[in-house]
């Protein structure tokens, strides 16, 4: 049955070859290399949610811990992008028993390219491959190498390079384009072309990845003329069939401020009918609008549309660019349809992009939509766009809209600024949302000035739930707010009507006592004219308490003066 997985997977029959692994499961026909085997098979056809399924449903321990099932598992998680998850099952297979070897970590560096803080786990990887007594081999020296390479750890790269070579390893084509990448972060050329010599030197082919890295250091290092003719070597031996080395030329030519000469690599590239996907486009007209070239941004987004039936994120997002910025709604219109006929994801830029134009055109209650999608797709907001949305949702009447907005961002990992505490306490003060007023001064009072707290005070002493008045009053207190007396009037005005709150009033003027608060005798005459709805002895005990306060507060301010 094996053998049958086997002769399936190289003809890259993956129906038949999934058939005949349902089968041997179902007959117990089936042993370690059955499931190793089918893992690499399937290759990219097998989601990383089947994969983790069939290792959950295997039910000997031995095979579950074995190394060779275990390596193809990760293996197949790393190239669905699952890295992160590659790491956290890594770490409970070796809790059931798992004994990695040199693939195992090969796997999981490979990974660590593609993660946030991937090289420090990669470090804490290698150091664990280590003292397990294992060596690194060309494979993991070159899983190292790109992750130093995708993380701009430069000088990192050299080292285990120079290591590499030292313990007797000849590096071959990819560990050089690896570091050739490296040296790209900052166009190091100098030390690249040193690089491309000791190739020659050790008789290595210099392959269409290796000029094209070369061809993005020079870029990098603003040496443009090097890199047409490096462009032209590319296209001599075949390697400038798509789009990808002008792409890298024109990139570089735009963000030096040489768009015109940008625009004639775009045009030579197009004259020669260059293989494209749209990449070489959405550079063009991203660059357009960003010089405020709007019509020649609008014309190229046609021309695109014309010409190609074929979309990504990124070619969408630059046409979209175009429209908003030439305020045509119909066109952004066109361009978020094509994207769910497409069924193309919008990105954190897709909704920046959105929210802006939709703000632009004071179409708020849209743009909170938008930013409410964007939320529940998981992209965190940007806190100026927050901020801004917010101002206009406030002015707009749209007041809890724009309290949603700064939950948003406050339940975001994002630190934001003390001013949009305030901000948002004055909007909801004027929607009359004090019971969120109060959330934000509860949770945020050393933020907010002492004339803003005053405010929301006095609003929610009028008409705030009467029910919360004392938990007001506390959580002022306890950021420092000295409360006076025409607070505390204001308070018990609104429970001398509701006989039904007792319990509050008299909890109140308890606090009060216990805090060193008095009643001015204003506040003590209207108690006393309505004690009969309170209780008589009920008053007059808390009344005593408050006198005898009063009588401690009289003579230290007598000591003051």
């Amino acid at each position: 049955m094996n053998v049958i997985l086997r002769y399936f997977g190289k003809l890259s029959r993956r129906q038949e070859l999934s058939q005949v692994f349902d089968w041997m499961q179902q007959n117990q026909k089936i042993n370690v290399a059955s499931y190793s085997s089918y893992v690499k098979l399937m290759g990219n056809s097998l989601s990383s949610v089947e994969a983790l399924e069939m290792y959950k449903s295997i039910k000997d321990r031995s095979t579950k811990i074995n190394v060779s099932v275990c390596n193809a598992l990760l293996s197949c998680l790393v190239k669905n992008g699952k890295s992160e998850s590659s790491l956290k099952l890594f770490t409970q297979m070796k809790r059931d028993g798992l004994v990695p070897d040199v693939v195992t970590y090969s796997t999981l560096l490979a990974g660590c390219a593609k993660v946030k803080d991937g090289y420090c786990k990669a470090l804490e990887l290698v150091q664990e491959l280590m003292s397990n007594g294992l060596l690194m081999d060309s494979v993991t020296y070159g899983s190292l190498l790109s992750v130093c390479a995708s993380h701009k750890e430069c000088n990192e790269a050299e080292k285990y390079f120079q290591k590499m070579k030292a313990e007797g390893q000849s590096p071959n084509v990819y560990h050089c384009s690896s570091l050739l990448n490296a040296y790209s972060v900052d166009g190091n050329y100098e030390k690249a072309e040193a690089l491309i010599e000791e190739m020659r030197s050790a008789g290595l082919v210099l392959n269409k990845v290796v000029y094209t890295t070369l061809l993005k250091v020079y870029v990098k290092g603003g040496l443009f003329e090097k890199s047409k003719e490096l462009l032209k070597e590319l296209e001599a031996f075949g390697y400038a069939k798509d789009e990808m080395p002008f792409c890298l030329l024109m990139d570089g030519l735009v963000k030096s401020g040489h768009l015109l000469e940008a625009k004639s690599v775009f045009d030579e590239m197009m004259g020669k009918h260059v293989k494209t996907d749209g990449y070489s486009y959405s550079i063009m007209i991203s660059a357009f609008c960003r010089s405020g070239l709007l019509e020649d941004a609008k014309k190229l987004a046609s021309e695109f549309e014309e010409k190609y039936d074929k979309y990504d994120v990124v070619i969408l997002n630059a046409m979209l660019s175009a429209y908003c910025r030439a305020g045509e709604i119909e066109n952004v219109m066109s361009m978020m349809k094509k994207m769910d006929d497409s069924a193309i994801s919008p990105d954190w830029n897709t909704f920046n992009i959105l929210i802006r134009y939709f703000c632009k055109e004071k179409l708020y209650l849209l743009a909170y939509r938008t930013m409410e999608d964007m939320h529940r797709k998981g992209h965190q907001p940007e806190e100026g766009l927050c901020s801004s949305l917010i101002y206009h949702l406030g002015k707009t009447d749209a007041h809890s809209e724009a309290f949603s907005v700064y939950n948003m961002l406050r339940y975001s990992k994002r630190t934001i600024s003390k001013s949009l505490h305030e901000k948002i306490l004055h909007i909801l003060i004027a929607g009359r949302l004090l019971k969120d007023a109060y959330v934000v001064v509860k949770d945020n009072a050393g933020f907010i000035s002492r004339p803003a707290i005053k405010r929301f005070a006095v609003n929610f002493m009028r008409s705030g739930n009467v029910n919360l008045i004392n938990d007001v009053m506390k959580a002022m207190h306890s950021s420092g707010h000295k409360i006076d007396q025409e607070l505390f009037n204001m308070a018990i005005s609104r429970y001398v009507p509701k006989p039904e709150k007792k319990e509050l009033l008299l909890q109140l003027l308890e606090w009060m006592s216990g805090q060193g608060y008095v009643i001015d005798s204003s506040t003590r005459n209207l108690i006393l004219k309505n004690s009969h709805l309170f209780g008589h002895q009920l008053i007059a005990e808390s009344l005593s308490k408050q006198l005898v306060v009063s009588k401690k507060v009289k003579p230290r301010k007598e000591n003051a003066r």
